[in-house]
């Protein structure tokens, strides 16, 4: 299997209780004819069996909301009550990204480290998985075709040609084996799910927080029951208005920009593996041996590492903390490996283990990615200048390490979507707050303030004047920005900005 799939697709990922929750009366008069579930079912909860501190359970809802009372799915849904009931204030929904990220399991095993003392005490904070992903009937696709995986970067028509016809093979094995969830993965149909927990629980409004992909269940979610929230709060926001080069050029760019970042970072510290050398230069030599199979993995000395699959782990392992020193003492113990012989890969092959035809594992990526994206190169003529595009955005990054892989793994997909980009219609919402690190490697920082322009009379954008993905906890003022909004409806002054941390 590619290096920089198995890197992209290795990062990316109940019970019943003494008594049941029954939604109130005030929940139901909130929601108008034809907008729910035909009969609303309460979570059952149980002490969760990794943390008995937090309740778990689940919540039965449609495959496809279109046909409530079609085929159903069990929804995986976890809560912390506040730790101070008479301070309580209300539920805070909470979404981590991805797309394939557990929700439950941050709920149980994040949460308290995560948030301050102050939003334990004040909410119920509950996680969900979302659908296909988790404990929600995850989308399942076979260890064996996934292991034959070609490149994403195809050279040619008949290499374009075999890449599209393996995505189409593989997404036919991964519904055959996830069942009908497959096909209704998207984002559009999680905010449903959302709105279901929302009236289980009993809530007329919730409070949201949402990370990264997770932004967008937030966004959509106030596009389509905006007066059903009382807070939301989102940080490395998701610009679903994007085009393909343009999502392909500006994941370049801010890639490009965070390397950059700690080339800046190394040649002013003293401790930097690499400092008093040029570090762009000792880079792109690093790269360029890589081209011509003369580095190796250290963990697995048989294995030849990529430029590619070293690009994505600098900017996946490294750039999101971010963690200059790691990263530096990194490309320094690569740089010196000595020259070897080169040798063939030592690739996993197909059908080599008893049973592989059976093994599946968890890949609920793609089943969201291309549902939710209208990114359908036809021809290695289109896809090639995607590429060329990217390519002259970031050259020491090798264009977009995490989102070329993305968009080619919908190659050959149907043009249908679920769920299409468009701009943000956000009318009935409250003030809706918004933090981005100005130095965020995934998610340029250009796509909040888009989408701070297409709902400016709803949002209020805080920029993090630093680098790193995360925003929430990296500094008192990102952190106290988020807590007196979502405790006390205290919203930034126009202009507000937080200053960088230290950085190590």
């Amino acid at each position: 299997m590619h290096l920089l799939f198995r890197a992209l697709t290795g990062v990316l990922a109940a019970g019943v209780l003494a008594g049941a929750l029954t939604p109130g009366a005030e929940a139901a008069e909130a929601d108008p004819p034809g907008r729910g579930l035909t009969t609303q079912e309460a979570i059952d909860w149980k002490p969760c069996s990794k943390d008995a501190s937090a309740e778990c359970g689940t919540l039965r809802l449609p495959v496809d909301w279109a046909r409530p009372s079609g085929e159903k799915f069990d929804l995986a849904v976890a809560r912390r009550k506040a730790t101070d009931p008479d301070r309580r204030v209300g539920v805070l929904l909470v979404n981590p990204g991805g797309p394939g990220a557990s929700g439950v399991d941050f709920a149980v095993g994040d949460a308290t480290s995560y948030f301050s003392a102050d939003i334990q005490e004040k909410f119920d904070i509950i996680g969900f998985d979302p659908r296909g992903v988790g404990r929600s009937q995850p989308v399942k696709c076979s260890q064996k075709l996934l292991n034959q995986r070609p490149s994403p970067y195809p050279r040619n028509q008949a290499e374009f040609d075999q890449l599209a016809e393996f995505n189409r093979t593989l997404r036919e094995d991964c519904r055959r084996h996830s069942g009908p969830v497959f096909d209704h993965a998207d984002t559009l149909s999680v905010v449903r799910d959302m709105d279901a927990i929302r009236r289980s629980l009993g809530e007329k409004k919730i409070n949201y927080f949402g990370h990264s992909y997770g932004t967008l269940i937030g966004e959509q979610y106030a596009e389509q029951y905006g007066d059903r929230i009382r807070t939301m709060a989102l940080t490395a926001n998701i610009d679903h208005s994007l085009g393909a080069r343009e999502f392909l050029v500006s994941s370049a760019a801010t890639a490009e920009d965070s390397f950059h970042q700690f080339v800046k970072w190394c040649e002013s510290t003293s401790s930097c593996a690499l400092h008093g050398r040029d570090v762009t230069a000792v880079w792109d030599n690093l790269l360029a041996r890589a081209d011509r199979g003369e580095i190796h993995d250290p963990e697995s000395p048989d294995q030849v590492l990529t430029a590619n699959a070293i690009a994505f782990t600098a900017f996946k392992e490294y750039f999101y903390g971010p963690d200059w020193d790691e990263l530096a003492t990194y490309v320094a113990e690569l740089d010196a490996q000595e020259p070897k012989e080169r040798r063939p890969s030592q690739q996993p092959q197909p059908g080599t283990s008893q049973g592989a035809e059976q093994q599946t594992i968890a890949e609920p990526f793609y089943a969201v990615f291309c549902q939710d994206w209208r990114f359908r190169p036809k021809d290695y003529r289109e896809f090639a200048g995607l590429t060329t595009a990217e390519l002259r955005a970031a050259p020491h990054m090798r264009g977009a390490p995490r989102t070329h892989a993305a968009v080619a793994g919908c190659v050959g997909w149907p043009d249908e979507v679920n769920n299409p980009q468009h701009r943000l219609r956000i009318t009935e919402a409250p003030k809706i707050l918004m933090l981005h690190s100005l130095h965020d490697p995934a998610n340029n920082y250009a796509w909040a303030t888009n989408v701070h322009r297409q709902t400016r009379r709803t949002t209020v954008l805080v920029p993090y004047e630093g680098a790193g993905h995360s925003v929430y906890g990296r500094s008192d003022c990102t952190r106290d920005a988020v807590d007196d909004y979502l405790t006390e409806l205290k919203i930034p002054s126009a202009g507000s900005r937080c200053g960088p941390a230290a950085m190590n």
